[in-house]
């Protein structure tokens, strides 16, 4: 299927909920699906994802690279009205479909795609990297600049360092230094990608910066596009 037929399905199947508690069944249900497991193929391709929001908008921007080098490659974003309310634990309702929509311009599927947020490291084990990871079938990675759920100590203070990320007695992800001395991001698995392989992913894409550059790209063009008021 064509990375747009199969993006433009998975955003109809994001139906909005009417009330939480029909969301919070949702995620309970999806979360079933989620799959923790080592990458099965190579990577060549990463994107990043993140949004902006306006006043009655969300501004969904997709940043394409090409992997390890990091290169980028294409650039696509969505625009869509808000029509879920801000619940914390419920960030895939409000800007999933916008997401999912932007990815569908990229002309390339990526082979692994940060979200700037959480993946299992959630209450239901159900951020929105592993809802659109379920979605979209694609392997997904959480990359947070804060604690959703868990407990955890403080890594050590150089690159690569990390500490596990602990909820009910489980392993839900790392709290993970990119860069010496910086605070640090916390990343957990979204889907069909392990707790190694997102770690992998999440530094290899921190070329320079706290943040993976796709995410940090994807950031800072939605901020663009909003103070802009383009396609609004």
């Amino acid at each position: 299927m064509h990375p747009e037929d199969l993006h433009i399905k998975a955003w109809r199947q994001m139906q909005r909920p009417g009330d939480i508690s029909e969301a919070r069944a949702v995620q309970n249900l999806l979360s079933k699906k989620v799959k923790v497991m080592p990458l099965r193929k190579g990577v060549r391709f990463v994107a990043g994802v993140d949004a902006a929001f306006g006043d009655n908008e969300v501004i969904a921007v997709a940043c394409l690279y090409r992997y390890p080098e990091m290169i980028p490659i294409q650039d696509a974003h969505a625009v869509m009205r808000v029509k879920f309310p801000y619940v914390p634990g419920f960030l895939s309702f409000r800007e999933g479909p916008a997401i999912v929509k932007a990815l569908s311009g990229l002309k390339t599927m990526p082979d692994v795609i940060l979200f700037d947020g959480q993946g299992i490291a959630h209450p239901r084990g159900l951020g929105i990297a592993s809802h659109i990871g379920v979605i979209l079938d694609r392997p997904t990675v959480g990359c947070a600049k804060s604690r959703l759920v868990g407990d955890y100590r403080e890594p050590g203070r150089k690159k690569g360092q990390w500490s596990p990320l602990l909820y009910d007695r489980k392993i839900i992800g790392a709290v993970l230094r990119t860069r010496d001395n910086v605070r640090p991001v916390f990343v957990s698995p979204g889907h069909r990608v392990d707790l190694e392989g997102s770690i992998k992913i999440v530094l290899s894409c921190a070329i320079k910066y706290r943040i993976p550059e796709p995410l940090r790209r994807a950031n800072l063009i939605s901020k663009n596009i909003r103070s802009l008021n383009l396609d609004f």
